[in-house]
């Protein structure tokens, strides 16, 4: 998995009442809750509650804080921008309230955060997000890669949401009707993975790409493709992508396509023309970080 240089912004500011007061550019939302009396049903607002929690470990909460959100991700697409933006409060919370936070607790406490929502992450969206650059997740191990050259690519998105829960749920059913294909299916792209860090350390896009394309062709095996991200894929191939995916649980949100530098446009040419939004980008290696403030 690797980051990309689109990224979720929250901006946190104390306020002198002991509430969190959220404002969301993404879901058009503001809500507004006491630090002594914690709502039920906070939906997808329930990791800054726990990112709160946590901070409550190491300052004296007697204010409030104000988060404002808005990012260059398009949430429920496959992108990771949920815990892209569990990444960056935990950072722009621990800051409001005095504290100076390494990478590696805003990582736990960042995906303890998006647990509350998805029940068992593997960790991959908030490390990627943390972290930055190239990850390889193994066996709930997870390794860095030194990327040697540039990564363009594109992402294309269709606009359709999904739930992520939903199309897992899918590819569980398929495999209890077929056992011993699918758990092959999933052996491969394991290994397609593997592969694939060493293409990408070594620079070798175009392999890279035929990779992806035999990837895609396993997901759509297990059923987590849709009409819509096909077509987007198709035509990023025929506009000359290297290879193209979707991205994260499918369904519906994202495809990528590999390209040359010299193809970017041409690839996205193709996507807008079969109907999705494409968005040009590169491997990002900062992770998260502080910067002006900006919208």
């Amino acid at each position: 998995m690797i980051a990309v240089d689109k990224r979720a912004f929250v901006e946190a500011t104390p306020i002198a009442a002991k509430k969190i007061r959220i404002f969301s550019r993404e879901y058009n939302t503001q809500i507004e809750f006491s630090l002594d009396d914690v709502p039920d049903h906070l939906g997808v607002f329930k990791p800054f509650w726990t990112i709160i929690s946590q901070v409550a470990k190491r300052a004296r909460l007697d204010q409030g804080v104000e988060l404002r959100i808005w990012s260059a991700l398009p949430p429920g697409a496959g992108m990771g921008s949920s815990a892209a933006v569990s990444v960056a409060a935990t950072a722009a919370i621990y800051l409001c309230f005095g504290l100076e936070p390494n990478k590696d607790e805003i990582f736990a406490v960042s995906f303890e955060a998006e647990k509350t929502v998805h029940g068992t992450p593997s960790g991959i969206d908030n490390a990627i997000a943390t972290y930055g650059g190239a990850l390889l997740f193994k066996r709930k191990k997870i390794t860095q890669i030194k990327l040697t050259k540039r990564i363009p690519f594109v992402i294309g998105d269709t606009g359709v949401k999904r739930s992520t829960g939903e199309w897992i749920a899918r590819v569980r059913m398929r495999r209890e009707r077929q056992k011993p294909i699918v758990d092959a299916i999933i052996k491969t792209i394991g290994k397609i993975s593997i592969k694939g860090s060493m293409l990408l350390k070594e620079g070798r896009l175009k392999d890279l790409g035929e990779l992806m394309d035999i990837n895609q062709g396993l997901l759509e095996a297990l059923g987590v493709s849709t009409e819509a991200l096909n077509r987007l894929i198709l035509a990023a191939r025929n506009a000359g992508a290297y290879g193209a995916k979707l991205t994260g649980a499918g369904g519906g949100g994202c495809m990528v396509a590999l390209s040359s530098q010299d193809g970017i446009k041409r690839v996205a040419k193709g996507i807008r023309g079969a109907g999705g939004k494409p968005i040009p980008a590169n491997v990002s290696l900062e992770g998260v970080k502080i910067e002006e403030k900006q919208r």
